[in-house]
């Protein structure tokens, strides 16, 4: 559990608290003192539901605190310009398929960096993986033809990364307006893994084949 659930956790509790004393001095009609228990009561568990649902969206949220592997993505030409994608993420037996069309791939992640207290109070820098995307070599072709974007990640709870760029004049130590992406091309049988840094994503080739398409494509 982590210190903001547990926060969340015991403002709420002491709201409870709160709450059930300002109702029983309501009923003993000590209304002053009733009324400011209750006041106080709705207060704390109204924070604690709030740092309880910034909690769990932050869950969604991987820890980023060095470079480390995102997932494997490999690929099979089903047709011109179209490819089944197939991502492998690491610790875990979840594979996805999705059909891509284009001649690139393209990975998104949505970036929560911390500046100035956020840093000094230590809390890591952390990612989540937002969509897998196909790209046309051609402007014209990537204008017109068929697209192709796929949900990678859930986005639960409280949506912080809208509401802190929204208000960002009152949290001016996290710094959520930050996305990244990578992409490289897709070849039958190419196979990439997908990393990401505090500078956010990179993409390397898994094998000598891959590297050529690679290098010939740069």
């Amino acid at each position: 559990m982590t210190w903001m659930s547990t926060g969340a956790l015991v403002a709420a509790g002491l709201g409870v608290l709160l709450l059930i004393l300002g109702v029983v001095r309501l009923c003993r009609l000590r209304f002053g003192n009733g009324c400011g228990h209750c006041i106080f009561g709705v207060v704390l568990i109204a924070a604690g539901i709030t740092a309880g649902s910034v909690g769990a969206h932050l869950h969604t949220y991987d820890r980023l605190t060095r470079e480390r592997d995102v997932l494997d993505i490999r690929f099979i030409q089903e047709d011109e310009q179209l490819y089944t994608a197939i991502i492998e993420y690491p610790d875990t037996p979840v594979v996805e398929r999705f059909r891509v069309h284009g001649d690139q791939w393209q990975v998104d992640a949505r970036m929560l960096k911390w500046r100035g207290p956020g840093m000094l109070a230590g809390l890591d820098s952390r990612y989540r993986l937002e969509r897998l995307s196909g790209r046309y070599a051609d402007v014209e072709q990537e204008r017109n033809d068929r697209r192709s974007v796929h949900e990678l990640g859930a986005d639960e709870g409280l949506d912080l990364w809208s509401l802190v760029r929204n208000n960002s004049e009152y949290v001016p130590w996290v710094d959520a307006v930050y996305g990244s992406a990578t992409y490289l091309p897709m070849r039958d049988g190419a196979r990439y893994r997908v990393r990401v840094t505090q500078s956010g994503l990179l993409a390397r080739s898994l094998d000598e084949d891959t590297a050529a398409v690679v290098e010939g494509w740069e």
